[in-house]
Protein backbone atom coordinates (compact mmCIF):
# COMPACT_ATOMS: atom_id res chain seq x y z
CA UNK A 1 0.00 0.00 0.00
CA UNK A 2 1.39 3.27 -1.34
CA UNK A 3 2.04 6.07 1.20
CA UNK A 4 -0.47 8.35 1.42
CA UNK A 5 -0.15 12.18 2.05
CA UNK A 6 -2.74 14.81 3.10
CA UNK A 7 -2.62 18.55 3.66
CA UNK A 8 -4.36 19.93 7.07
CA UNK A 9 -6.43 22.52 4.57
CA UNK A 10 -7.81 19.50 2.36
CA UNK A 11 -11.16 17.38 2.44
CA UNK A 12 -10.77 13.76 3.24
CA UNK A 13 -9.67 11.88 -0.22
CA UNK A 14 -12.01 8.52 -0.64
CA UNK A 15 -8.43 6.86 -1.52
CA UNK A 16 -7.84 7.37 2.38
CA UNK A 17 -11.18 5.94 3.16
CA UNK A 18 -10.74 3.12 1.19
CA UNK A 19 -7.32 2.49 2.45
CA UNK A 20 -8.51 2.03 5.89
CA UNK A 21 -11.45 0.11 5.20
CA UNK A 22 -9.44 -2.13 2.65
CA UNK A 23 -6.10 -2.68 5.33
CA UNK A 24 -5.12 -6.55 6.56
CA UNK A 25 -5.58 -8.01 10.02
CA UNK A 26 -3.15 -6.47 12.22
CA UNK A 27 -1.44 -4.10 10.18
CA UNK A 28 -1.36 -0.61 11.56
CA UNK A 29 -2.38 3.20 10.64
CA UNK A 30 0.16 5.17 11.60
CA UNK A 31 0.00 8.87 10.52
CA UNK A 32 3.54 11.40 10.50
CA UNK A 33 3.23 14.87 11.55
CA UNK A 34 6.31 17.48 10.82
CA UNK A 35 7.18 20.53 13.13
CA UNK A 36 8.09 24.31 12.70
CA UNK A 37 8.92 25.85 9.39
CA UNK A 38 7.72 23.27 7.11
CA UNK A 39 5.01 24.53 4.62
CA UNK A 40 2.91 21.96 1.97
CA UNK A 41 1.74 25.38 -0.26
CA UNK A 42 6.46 25.81 -0.87
CA UNK A 43 8.13 24.00 -2.78
CA UNK A 44 11.25 24.34 -0.69
CA UNK A 45 9.65 24.01 2.53
CA UNK A 46 7.35 21.18 1.52
CA UNK A 47 7.66 18.20 4.18
CA UNK A 48 6.38 15.54 1.49
CA UNK A 49 9.90 16.79 -0.55
CA UNK A 50 11.90 16.02 2.42
CA UNK A 51 11.34 14.27 5.75
CA UNK A 52 7.85 12.94 4.82
CA UNK A 53 8.67 11.88 1.27
CA UNK A 54 8.01 8.03 0.28
CA UNK A 55 11.30 7.97 -0.91
CA UNK A 56 14.62 9.49 0.46
CA UNK A 57 16.49 11.53 -1.93
CA UNK A 58 20.36 11.85 -2.40
CA UNK A 59 21.10 13.17 0.98
CA UNK A 60 17.62 13.30 2.91
CA UNK A 61 15.63 10.85 4.71
CA UNK A 62 12.44 9.85 4.73
CA UNK A 63 10.44 8.97 7.82
CA UNK A 64 7.88 6.59 5.63
CA UNK A 65 10.76 4.38 4.50
CA UNK A 66 12.38 4.68 8.25
CA UNK A 67 9.44 3.73 9.57
CA UNK A 68 9.26 0.38 7.44
CA UNK A 69 6.50 1.57 4.97
CA UNK A 70 7.67 0.30 1.80
CA UNK A 71 4.89 -0.64 -0.56
CA UNK A 72 3.96 -3.53 1.40
CA UNK A 73 -0.31 -3.68 1.80
CA UNK A 74 1.11 -6.03 4.90
CA UNK A 75 2.89 -3.25 5.91
CA UNK A 76 -0.22 -0.84 6.87
CA UNK A 77 -1.27 2.43 5.96
CA UNK A 78 1.07 5.52 6.36
CA UNK A 79 -0.48 9.10 6.52
CA UNK A 80 1.99 12.56 5.83
CA UNK A 81 -0.11 14.97 7.20
CA UNK A 82 1.35 18.40 6.10
CA UNK A 83 0.28 21.49 7.57
CA UNK A 84 1.36 25.52 7.53
CA UNK A 85 4.23 26.03 10.36
CA UNK A 86 5.78 28.35 8.89
CA UNK A 87 6.03 32.62 10.41
CA UNK A 88 6.50 33.60 13.56
CA UNK A 89 6.75 30.56 16.32
CA UNK A 90 3.49 32.22 18.59
CA UNK A 91 1.28 31.76 14.74
CA UNK A 92 2.41 28.53 14.33
CA UNK A 93 2.10 27.52 17.95
CA UNK A 94 -1.98 28.62 17.51
CA UNK A 95 -2.24 26.71 14.15
CA UNK A 96 -0.86 23.83 15.85
CA UNK A 97 -3.77 23.63 18.18
CA UNK A 98 -6.25 23.40 15.14
CA UNK A 99 -4.36 21.29 13.06
CA UNK A 100 -4.68 18.49 15.81
CA UNK A 101 -8.35 19.43 16.06
CA UNK A 102 -8.54 18.05 12.82
CA UNK A 103 -6.69 14.93 13.34
CA UNK A 104 -8.24 13.71 15.97
CA UNK A 105 -11.37 13.86 14.41
CA UNK A 106 -9.66 12.18 11.16
CA UNK A 107 -8.43 9.83 13.88
CA UNK A 108 -12.09 8.81 14.58
CA UNK A 109 -13.11 8.39 11.07
CA UNK A 110 -9.91 6.14 10.14
CA UNK A 111 -10.27 4.35 13.61
CA UNK A 112 -13.55 3.14 12.70
CA UNK A 113 -13.55 2.48 8.96
CA UNK A 114 -10.28 0.14 9.70
CA UNK A 115 -11.33 -1.08 13.18
CA UNK A 116 -8.19 -0.81 15.26
CA UNK A 117 -6.35 2.35 16.81
CA UNK A 118 -4.28 5.16 14.82
CA UNK A 119 -0.37 6.05 15.70
CA UNK A 120 0.68 9.48 16.07
CA UNK A 121 4.63 10.94 15.63
CA UNK A 122 5.25 14.08 15.51
CA UNK A 123 8.55 16.28 15.95
CA UNK A 124 8.97 19.91 17.55
CA UNK A 125 4.99 21.63 17.11
CA UNK A 126 4.42 18.38 15.40
CA UNK A 127 4.34 16.90 18.62
CA UNK A 128 1.39 19.87 20.17
CA UNK A 129 -0.76 18.64 16.74
CA UNK A 130 -0.28 15.06 17.97
CA UNK A 131 -1.05 16.08 21.65
CA UNK A 132 -3.77 18.16 20.70
CA UNK A 133 -5.69 15.35 18.16
CA UNK A 134 -5.89 13.44 21.67
CA UNK A 135 -8.14 16.50 23.18
CA UNK A 136 -10.89 16.10 20.15
CA UNK A 137 -10.28 12.31 19.59
CA UNK A 138 -13.21 9.79 20.52
CA UNK A 139 -11.05 7.13 23.38
CA UNK A 140 -9.40 4.80 21.70
CA UNK A 141 -8.99 6.22 18.61
CA UNK A 142 -5.60 6.93 18.93
CA UNK A 143 -3.33 3.81 20.56
CA UNK A 144 0.50 5.08 20.63
CA UNK A 145 1.98 8.56 20.11
CA UNK A 146 5.39 8.98 20.19
CA UNK A 147 6.60 12.70 20.67
CA UNK A 148 10.02 13.56 18.83
CA UNK A 149 11.36 16.61 21.24
CA UNK A 150 7.66 17.86 21.31
CA UNK A 151 7.66 21.62 21.27
CA UNK A 152 4.43 21.52 23.93
CA UNK A 153 4.31 22.63 28.15
CA UNK A 154 3.53 20.50 30.41
CA UNK A 155 0.05 21.87 31.64
CA UNK A 156 -1.46 21.44 28.20
CA UNK A 157 0.14 17.92 27.65
CA UNK A 158 -1.96 16.66 30.68
CA UNK A 159 -4.73 18.65 29.96
CA UNK A 160 -4.55 16.95 26.60
CA UNK A 161 -3.86 13.45 28.83
CA UNK A 162 -7.24 14.28 30.76
CA UNK A 163 -9.75 14.16 28.06
CA UNK A 164 -11.23 11.31 26.93
CA UNK A 165 -9.22 10.64 24.08
CA UNK A 166 -6.36 11.28 25.63
CA UNK A 167 -6.83 8.96 28.91
CA UNK A 168 -7.11 6.05 26.18
CA UNK A 169 -3.66 7.19 24.88
CA UNK A 170 -0.02 5.92 25.62
CA UNK A 171 2.53 8.58 25.05
CA UNK A 172 6.51 7.62 24.61
CA UNK A 173 7.84 11.40 25.08
CA UNK A 174 11.42 11.22 23.54
CA UNK A 175 13.87 14.08 24.88
CA UNK A 176 17.27 14.69 25.06
CA UNK A 177 19.79 17.19 26.89
CA UNK A 178 20.91 18.26 23.19
CA UNK A 179 17.45 19.93 22.82
CA UNK A 180 17.51 22.07 25.91
CA UNK A 181 18.39 25.23 24.29
CA UNK A 182 15.21 24.92 22.23
CA UNK A 183 13.10 23.69 25.12
CA UNK A 184 14.44 27.21 26.83
CA UNK A 185 13.54 29.06 23.78
CA UNK A 186 10.42 28.14 23.51
CA UNK A 187 9.80 28.91 27.03
CA UNK A 188 10.93 32.01 27.01
CA UNK A 189 9.10 33.45 23.27
CA UNK A 190 5.66 32.29 24.22
CA UNK A 191 5.11 32.23 28.07
CA UNK A 192 8.08 34.54 29.24
CA UNK A 193 9.20 31.39 31.61
CA UNK A 194 6.08 30.78 33.09
CA UNK A 195 5.68 27.58 32.02
CA UNK A 196 8.13 24.32 31.19
CA UNK A 197 8.67 22.65 28.26
CA UNK A 198 8.02 18.51 28.44
CA UNK A 199 11.70 18.27 27.51
CA UNK A 200 11.83 18.52 31.09
CA UNK A 201 9.06 15.75 31.13
CA UNK A 202 4.90 15.70 32.01
CA UNK A 203 6.14 17.10 35.50
CA UNK A 204 3.82 14.33 37.71
CA UNK A 205 4.16 10.71 36.89
CA UNK A 206 0.80 9.04 34.64
CA UNK A 207 0.30 5.43 33.98
CA UNK A 208 0.40 6.45 30.11
CA UNK A 209 3.46 8.55 29.90
CA UNK A 210 7.01 7.39 29.79
CA UNK A 211 9.59 9.85 29.21
CA UNK A 212 12.99 8.60 27.10
CA UNK A 213 16.09 10.60 26.92
CA UNK A 214 18.05 9.30 23.57
CA UNK A 215 21.15 11.35 24.65
CA UNK A 216 21.65 9.40 28.02
CA UNK A 217 24.07 6.39 27.53
CA UNK A 218 22.16 4.19 30.18
CA UNK A 219 19.13 4.63 28.34
CA UNK A 220 20.82 3.72 24.98
CA UNK A 221 22.29 0.95 26.88
CA UNK A 222 18.42 -0.29 27.92
CA UNK A 223 17.53 0.03 24.21
CA UNK A 224 20.19 -2.04 22.84
CA UNK A 225 19.30 -5.07 25.42
CA UNK A 226 15.63 -4.87 24.17
CA UNK A 227 16.95 -5.24 21.08
CA UNK A 228 17.42 -1.84 19.36
CA UNK A 229 21.40 -0.64 18.89
CA UNK A 230 21.09 3.14 18.48
CA UNK A 231 24.36 5.29 17.89
CA UNK A 232 26.44 6.91 20.61
CA UNK A 233 27.57 10.23 20.59
CA UNK A 234 26.28 13.48 21.85
CA UNK A 235 25.70 16.71 20.42
CA UNK A 236 26.05 20.32 22.44
CA UNK A 237 22.51 21.28 21.16
CA UNK A 238 19.69 19.74 18.52
CA UNK A 239 16.65 20.06 17.94
CA UNK A 240 16.72 17.21 15.29
CA UNK A 241 18.52 14.18 17.11
CA UNK A 242 15.58 12.36 17.91
CA UNK A 243 15.12 11.47 14.17
CA UNK A 244 18.76 12.12 13.22
CA UNK A 245 20.03 9.36 15.37
CA UNK A 246 20.26 6.33 13.58
CA UNK A 247 19.03 3.09 15.18
CA UNK A 248 15.85 5.09 16.74
CA UNK A 249 13.28 4.56 14.01
CA UNK A 250 13.66 0.91 14.65
CA UNK A 251 12.48 1.44 17.83
CA UNK A 252 9.55 4.02 16.81
CA UNK A 253 8.29 1.39 14.62
CA UNK A 254 8.33 -1.47 17.01
CA UNK A 255 6.42 1.43 19.50
CA UNK A 256 3.67 2.20 17.00
CA UNK A 257 3.43 -0.88 14.74
CA UNK A 258 3.30 -3.65 17.30
CA UNK A 259 2.96 -2.26 20.46
CA UNK A 260 2.06 -5.53 22.38
CA UNK A 261 5.70 -6.01 22.11
CA UNK A 262 6.73 -3.30 23.86
CA UNK A 263 4.33 -2.88 26.58
CA UNK A 264 5.24 0.38 28.64
CA UNK A 265 5.62 -1.79 31.92
CA UNK A 266 8.72 -3.30 29.83
CA UNK A 267 10.06 0.13 28.81
CA UNK A 268 9.54 1.19 32.50
CA UNK A 269 11.63 -1.93 33.52
CA UNK A 270 14.01 -1.11 31.32
CA UNK A 271 14.84 2.30 31.13
CA UNK A 272 15.80 4.34 33.97
CA UNK A 273 13.60 6.34 36.28
CA UNK A 274 14.67 9.74 35.95
CA UNK A 275 16.64 11.59 33.01
CA UNK A 276 19.59 13.76 33.42
CA UNK A 277 18.26 17.14 34.42
CA UNK A 278 18.19 20.46 32.39
CA UNK A 279 21.82 21.73 31.33
CA UNK A 280 24.01 18.40 31.94
CA UNK A 281 24.15 18.65 28.09
CA UNK A 282 26.29 22.10 28.74
CA UNK A 283 27.41 21.26 31.46
CA UNK A 284 29.18 18.39 30.76
CA UNK A 285 30.75 19.90 27.10
CA UNK A 286 30.01 18.25 24.03
CA UNK A 287 31.44 15.24 22.37
CA UNK A 288 31.49 16.73 19.42
CA UNK A 289 29.72 20.19 18.08
CA UNK A 290 27.21 20.38 15.54
CA UNK A 291 23.47 19.01 15.68
CA UNK A 292 22.17 22.38 14.04
CA UNK A 293 21.00 20.84 10.31
CA UNK A 294 16.98 21.13 9.97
Amino acid sequence: MPVMRLDACQPVPPALREAARGLPAGAPILVMVHGYRYSPQRNAHDPHRHILAPEAAPGRMSWPQELGFRGDPAEGLALTLGWEARGRLRGAYDRAQQVGAGLGRLADELACLAGRPVGLIGHSLGGRVALQALAHAAPGSVGRVVLLAGAEFQDAARAALDTPGGGAAEILNITARENDPFDFALEQWLTRGRARAIGAGLGQPRAQWLDVQIDDAAVLDALEALGFPTARGARLMSHWTPYRRAGLFAFYRAALCHPWALPLGLLRHHLPVRGQPRWSRLLAGPAKLGGLRA
